[in-house]
């Protein structure tokens, strides 16, 4: 039991932990982190709420593409996205660039990390292997589709267009509805360019972290 915790929990503390190391010029105060994290626990309830609305307003046919990009992706990142606006957007402690990154990772990781509890403790899909496939797809994944929504909700902040506040649901939504999309066909021929998109979230995590640094008024030359 207290094995299972630790491996569904795993991933997302080291996430967060990474995170917050690479937040090196102006870290930001414990319990902004704390909140973040909650508002992405909660999140999960409400998610879950309009899923259900969703389906009783909206009777469908279950198919990949539209379990993909509606009742996965487009409900889960546009809740994340309120939650990050509302948490951050005009929070005195958003106060350089890459704090829009680590709010949407750490509300993204607070999301996963409860989605990762119920989903190993399954009694039927549960167990180890399923912690150890989700530590190393799922978990990141939502990390990933939360930096980018960060990334485009600072530049939204600091640029002051509102194609970026677009784009701060878009971006992330999109992403997720095709990584979701590919592994919903359930296809082993595409388990090559699944590889390959992931590969790509990670660069392109990787290349907006690295961004954002740079434009840390806090840092010094």
């Amino acid at each position: 039991m207290i094995g299972l915790l630790q491996a569904a929990s795993a991933p997302a503390v080291i996430a967060a932990v990474y995170i917050f190391i690479r937040d090196k010029y102006e870290k930001e105060p414990y319990t902004m982190l704390f909140l973040g994290l909650l508002y992405g626990v909660y999140s999960t309830f409400v998610i879950w709420a309009v899923g259900m609305a969703f389906e009783r307003a909206f009777p469908h046919v279950e198919t990949p593409f539209v379990n993909a990009f509606f009742s996965s992706a487009g409900i889960e990142e546009g809740v994340k996205f309120l939650f990050l606006y509302f948490l951050v957007f005009r929070n005195p402690n958003f106060n350089e660039p890459f704090d829009g990154i680590v709010y949407g990772v750490f509300i993204a990781l607070g999301f996963a990390w409860l989605e990762n509890i119920i989903y190993v403790f399954h009694k039927e899909l549960g167990g180890y292997e399923t912690a150890l496939a989700r530590a190393i797809f799922s978990v990141p994944g939502h990390g990933l589709f939360g930096l980018e929504m960060g990334y485009y909700l600072a530049l939204a902040k600091y640029y002051k267009k509102r194609i970026y506040l677009l784009k701060t649901f878009a971006v992330p939504y999109l992403l997720h509805g095709i990584y979701n999309y590919i592994l919903f066909l359930n296809r082993k021929l595409l388990w090559i360019p699944f590889l390959g998109f992931v590969l790509f979230l990670w660069i392109l995590g990787f290349k907006r972290i690295k961004i954002l640094l740079e434009q840390s008024p806090f840092k010094k030359e």
